[in-house]
């Protein structure tokens, strides 16, 4: 166990860092600009029936938050890891009327609401309904901890790749995910048009991408902005591809299934849920065999699907040597601007166009895995320019190189364009290039106390827009809202960051509710 003073000491440091988060970690700062309020968008409550509360009353949950929660009951809470006597010597010094009004100075006496084991050794007083009452309330609460990090067998709605009601707590600290390709496709209910939408359009969560229930209100939602699009009885597909623990991209949701329609019960199994293919778990060691045997322009993408699927993919134009290598299965590779197919069996590989789609169909009766293995030839032929202009700017530095250097060459040795021809292209990434080094440079030169007070700016100006923005919400609640002028030039003020050094910008408002792309023409994954 810890030493009580030591908890002592700690427990009121822990309290002042809760409050302090709750501006920063907890959003307040930033709350109107993420809650969105007022405009059409998919939240994600535990139950349908909810709708979320207007901005200011978000405003006022902080505040309470801030001021009456668990950071001041720890605070409160200190001088209970204190010597048990403090409390008495402290009356002791008070005047003799106040100590009337204080709880009495004379040693603790035994309680008659209590239960002591000599008492019961001696057969004094027996347990009584109160007693029984608190006993059976406290084993049932130890048994309800004890049931719920195993109940995910009645909740089995929420289970998907990881069983039980993990992801708002464990998830985070025991499973890592990385998604390669996400694609949503809506079709017209009475025309048959298709269409494609950005990936968390009318939303700013991302956890609709690993949960089933997320997916299905997310869905829901969609079906019903759609409509003031032009698109009629909305059906919504997702293409969700996912590699969890450094496992196989691989598909979670069945592509195929109009989520909308889909059933899906906090008590029953999802049907549209793709399993996790646990049988390819062995591969982790030899993908990162693969990994580390590249080199630093090469990189890889491992693949599975399943039986009966295909991928659509596209090959950008800078990645000019691609290729894909079966490891696992049998597929078929269909080029599509060649109208040309090729089957694949185990290790064997084949080139792809850059600039180009094509079409992986898993062919085999049991689920494929395969790799796509690519350099970013326009990178690498631009890390080779600029390596090339480097040399050049130093040995003209040096006085190794006499020649006089091109006009359009010239901003090299300057830093900067000061008239004369218009810089190339590559010159001005080049230019770009170094002032970001140089403005690395600087700040990491940039003495200690410059930095400190760089560092409490920045939380002077979060705090400070934290508390306008908490105090305009609750004058909001206690007089009403005035004029949208009014409320502008007061939000303004807010965002004010008056000591701000030169070169130094605010983080721009995000705003992700724009309406969705409802052409026709198709967005695929890519490379």
């Amino acid at each position: 166990m810890a030493e009580p003073s030591l908890s002592a000491r700690a427990s009121p440091h822990s309290g002042l860092l809760m409050v302090l988060d709750i501006p920063q970690e907890r959003g307040l700062s930033s709350l109107d600009r993420k809650y969105l309020d007022g405009l059409e968008v998919c939240r994600f409550p535990l139950l349908d029936v909810l709708q979320p509360l207007p901005l200011d009353w978000m405003y006022l949950v902080y505040t309470v938050m801030f001021l009456g929660m668990f950071s001041y009951v720890m605070l409160a809470s200190s001088p209970l890891f204190c010597h048990p006597e403090w409390p008495r010597k402290l009356v002791s010094y008070c005047p003799r009327r106040l100590q009337e009004l204080l709880p009495p100075k004379a040693a603790p006496q035994p309680s008659t609401s209590c239960m002591y084991k000599r008492s019961r050794a001696k057969g004094g007083q027996k347990p009584g309904l109160r007693h029984q009452l608190g006993t059976a309330f406290t084993l049932l609460y130890l048994l309800e901890q004890l049931f719920l990090p195993y109940s995910h067998f009645l909740t089995q709605g929420y289970n998907n790749w990881t069983n039980g009601l993990y992801g708002y707590s464990w998830d985070m600290m025991v499973h890592s995910r990385s998604h390669q390709h996400v694609k949503i496709t809506y079709r017209d209910g009475r025309t048959g048009e298709l269409g494609y939408l950005n990936p968390g359009v009318f939303t700013q969560s991302r956890r609709w991408k690993d949960h089933a229930d997320m997916l299905k209100q997310y869905a829901t939602c969609l079906s019903h902005l759609l409509p003031k699009y032009n698109v009629t009885e909305p059906q919504i597909y997702f293409d969700i591809w996912v590699s969890i623990n450094d496992r196989f991209q691989q598909r979670i949701f069945d592509p195929r299934v109009d989520i909308v329609q889909a059933t899906w019960s906090p008590f029953q199994r999802t049907p549209w849920l793709q399993p996790l293919l646990m049988d390819l778990s062995p591969w982790r060691a030899k993908l990162q065999e693969i990994k580390s045997s590249l080199d630093n322009h090469t990189e890889v993408v491992f693949i599975a699907d399943f039986p009966g699927l295909h991928l659509e993919n596209f090959v950008s134009e800078d990645l000019g040597n691609t290729s894909i290598q079966l490891l696992q299965g049998e597929v078929t590779v269909e080029l599509l601007a060649e109208q040309k197919n090729q089957t694949l069996q185990e290790g064997e590989k084949m080139q792809l166009p850059a600039g180009e789609y094509h079409k992986v169909y898993t062919i085999s009766p049991s689920p494929s895995c395969y790799m796509y293995v690519y350099v970013n030839t326009t990178e690498l032929a631009l890390e080779k320019d600029l390596a090339y202009l480097q040399e050049l700017k130093e040995k003209v530095e040096n006085g190794s190189e006499t020649g006089p250097l091109p006009p359009e060459l010239q901003p090299l040795l300057e830093g900067e364009v000061k008239g004369g021809p218009e810089p190339t292209p590559l010159v001005q990434t080049f230019l770009r290039r170094q002032q970001r080094l140089q403005e690395i440079e600087r700040r990491r030169n940039t003495p200690f106390h410059e930095r400190f007070f760089r560092f409490l700016l920045r939380k002077l100006y979060i705090f400070r827009r934290s508390f306008l923005m908490t105090c305009i919400s609750l004058r909001n609640l206690a007089l009403g809202r005035p004029s949208l002028e009014q409320l502008a030039q007061e939000v303004t003020y807010a965002n004010l960051r008056p000591f701000e050094p030169v070169g130094e910008s605010s983080p721009p408002d995000t705003d992700s509710s724009n309406p969705p792309e409802t052409n026709a023409d198709p967005v695929h994954s890519e490379l």
